[in-house]
């Protein structure tokens, strides 16, 4: 009885939601390969030289014997890799000049796989008419001056570069001459130099109090059977998404998930409905503000991706699901094989938001969306087949948006090379980005 009232509720809903939606026409697309790779820097560690080393369940050295599946299907391409993948792009500014740096995230998706995974950003120049990347620069973090309170992969070498078993890179921010990052094994916040060395890191404070992950290095396990292990911020739930006002002077780091509420021992929700917390850090102050707003999923269960104000009030916000691929390659009703889509995406969206002094602490206003599942593309700018007519972002993860001008945004997918393959069930995807034309979108009040 409750699912039916629940399906109800939904079907009850759809109206509203099909109200505010805007459509979207492909301007332009461009893919970075799937294996793409880079070398590290002459100073680091030879460890750093291959990886993908420790994504099996014992360490793996021969280059290329492990082969990615995604969903349990093989994806095509194998590690370990000779050098350091670009892949995990993870966050997305829009610079000055027109390039855009992009935050890889931290490698092979948790903190036991990825020690010999580097952690850096790239700023690169996208073409979209030829559909390419040049890639301008690429800064790696490190910690020479010990301020990450905690032992790291690399702690008695000289530059100690970072690793995805150290941080979990997801989202940021150029403010000034510093690079803020929002992570999510914290979670913290992160301030580093525009050479990638990192200055400053700060707890996660929400209502007064700490909140950490299991990740966290704080949280351990008790010492005998049955001890409780206290966190809020589940396992890989912390700052996705992470926009700044125009002015510099906050922050506005968003967690993925919603909270684990001690009171009524669930995820936090309004009406029923899991929100996420998005945070007020005062850049100047180095602090929390205490003020926050609620970002209400559209249903539970759903993730964000990323978060970019548009202007002071207004912002953009991808919110997704777990499922990948496109109906033409599904699989048969009920059924599930390695070369068939056995659960296709539904919910692949960027809303507009509002969030005002106004109703602070409480939701922000959802003023519309566009469905990345149905593009518009009248002048033939895709780059791969179409999907009943629409050209469609059918990937799991969806993890880049950024305004581009007034009548442009930008969004691009974290591939998880190579776990993930959402075009083509056996072919690990590539790093795309879409440059769409959404006048009403942006203009939509």
């Amino acid at each position: 009885m409750r699912a039916l009232l629940v399906a109800a509720a939904l079907i009850a809903a759809s109206p509203a939601l099909a109200e505010a939606e805007f459509p979207a026409t492909l301007a332009g697309h461009a893919i970075l390969p799937a294996e793409t790779l880079i070398a590290p820097p002459a100073d680091a560690p030879a460890d750093l030289q291959i990886s993908g080393k420790f994504t099996e369940a014992a360490r793996t050295d021969g280059i290329g014997t492990v082969m990615g599946r995604s969903a349990g299907r093989p994806t095509g391409i194998s590690l370990p890799f000779r050098g350091q993948p670009v892949q995990g792009h993870s966050g997305i500014k829009r610079m000055a000049d027109g390039s855009y740096w992009i935050l890889t995230d931290n490698g092979f998706g948790n903190k036991r796989n990825s020690p010999d995974a580097m952690l850096f950003l790239n700023r690169y120049r996208i073409d979209f008419e030829k559909g390419t990347f040049e890639r301008l620069q690429t800064v790696f973090l490190s910690d020479p001056d010990k301020k990450l309170p905690f032992r790291i992969v690399h702690e008695g070498t000289e530059r100690r570069y970072l690793t995805g078993a150290d941080l979990d890179t997801e989202s940021f921010q150029i403010i000034g001459d510093k690079i803020w990052i929002g992570e999510e094994f914290g979670p913290y916040l992160i301030r580093a130099d525009m050479t990638g060395k990192i200055e400053a890191i700060f707890e996660t404070v929400v209502d007064g109090q700490v909140v950490r992950s299991p990740d966290h290095p704080a949280v351990t396990t008790p010492n005998a059977p049955g001890g409780a292990v206290e966190f809020r911020v589940r396992r890989s739930k912390g700052f996705e998404g992470m926009a700044a006002s125009p002015d510099g002077r906050f922050l506005y780091p968003l967690l993925e998930g919603a909270l684990y509420d001690p009171a009524t021992r669930g995820l936090e929700q309004v009406d029923g409905r899991e929100y996420l917390r998005i945070l007020e850090f005062d850049v100047q102050a180095g602090r929390y503000t205490g003020r926050h707003w609620k970002y209400v999923l559209d249903a539970n269960g759903l993730s964000i991706g990323d978060f970019n104000m548009i202007n002071a009030t207004t912002g953009l916000i991808i919110e997704r699901d777990d499922n990948e691929g496109v109906p033409e390659r599904a699989c048969p009703a009920g059924q599930r094989a390695e070369n068939c889509f056995h659960a296709l995406p539904r919910i692949k969206r960027v809303w507009k938001i509002e969030m005002t002094d106004a109703n602070a602490g409480g939701p922000v206003r959802k003023i519309g969306f566009i469905d990345l599942l149905k593009i518009r593309d009248p002048n033939n700018r895709s780059r791969v087949p179409l999907s009943g007519g629409h050209f469609q972002f059918p990937f799991f993860t969806i993890e880049n948006v950024d305004i581009v001008d007034a009548d442009h945004i930008i969004v691009g997918n974290d591939n998880n090379l190579p776990f993930s393959s959402s075009r083509d069930p056996n072919k690990a995807d590539g790093n795309e980005m879409v440059l769409l034309r959404v006048s009403e979108f942006l203009r939509a009040r």
